[in-house]
C-alpha cells in the first residue's frame, strides 16, 4: 500500500506541473506579439485566467478529476497571493485584492463558457472586452484569439483523463492558429 503522504506529494506535484504548463502557455511570446495582447500584468493575468478556466472546465467535467481541479484552482489562488505580496501589497489589503481576483476569474470564466456555446462572434466579442479592453471592431487579434480558444477547448475536451491526472496537458500551438 502506498503511504498517504506519498500520494499527496504526487498530487501536489501533478498540480504544480499542470499549473506550470498553464502559465507557460499563457506566457508564450506570440500571444503578445502576434495576438496583440498587452504584455502587462493585466494582459498576462487575462491569459492565465483564460487558459486556467478552460482546463478547470475540463477537469470538473470528469468526476474523477474534480479533486485535481480544486487543487489546481487552489494553486492559482496561492500564486496570486504570492504575486500580490511580491508586488508590495500589504497584509491587510491582500484579502481584498484576492476577492477582486476571484471575482475577475469567476466572471471571465462564466463569460467564456457562455460565449463558447453562443454565436460565432460572441466569443470574439467577449475576448475583445475582457482581454483587449474594448468592443469588438474590425481588428483580427480578438477573432484569432477566439479561434485559438475554440481549438484549445476542443482539444482539452478530448484529452484522456489519465493523461490529465498524470499532469500532462496539451494546448494547440497559437502561432499556427488563424482567425476563423
Amino acid at each position: 500500500m502506498i503511504p498517504h503522504v506519498f500520494r499527496r506529494r504526487t498530487r501536489s506535484d501533478t498540480i504544480s506541473t499542470l499549473y506550470g504548463m498553464i502559465v507557460a502557455q499563457a506566457r508564450l511570446p506570440c500571444f503578445y506579439s502576434e495576438y496583440a495582447v498587452a504584455d502587462t500584468v493585466n494582459g498576462r493575468f487575462d491569459l492565465i485566467i483564460l487558459h486556467l478556466s478552460m482546463v478547470l472546465e475540463r477537469l470538473f467535467a470528469d468526476l474523477a478529476l474534480r479533486e485535481l481541479g480544486q487543487g489546481l484552482f487552489d494553486r492559482f489562488c496561492e500564486d496570486m497571493d504570492d504575486n500580490l505580496r511580491e508586488m508590495g501589497v500589504g497584509d491587510l489589503t491582500v484579502p481584498k485584492e484576492m476577492r477582486r481576483i476571484g471575482d475577475a476569474f469567476y466572471g471571465r470564466a462564466q463569460a467564456y463558457r457562455a460565449a463558447l456555446t453562443g454565436q460565432a462572434d460572441e466569443l470574439a466579442e467577449t475576448i475583445a472586452r475582457n482581454v483587449y479592453g474594448r468592443p469588438l471592431g474590425t481588428e483580427a487579434a480578438p477573432r484569432r484569439l477566439a479561434a485559438y480558444i475554440r481549438q484549445a477547448h476542443h482539444e482539452l475536451a478530448v484529452q484522456e483523463a489519465a493523461a490529465l491526472a498524470a499532469g500532462k496537458i496539451g494546448f494547440p500551438d497559437p502561432a499556427v492558429v488563424v482567425a476563423g
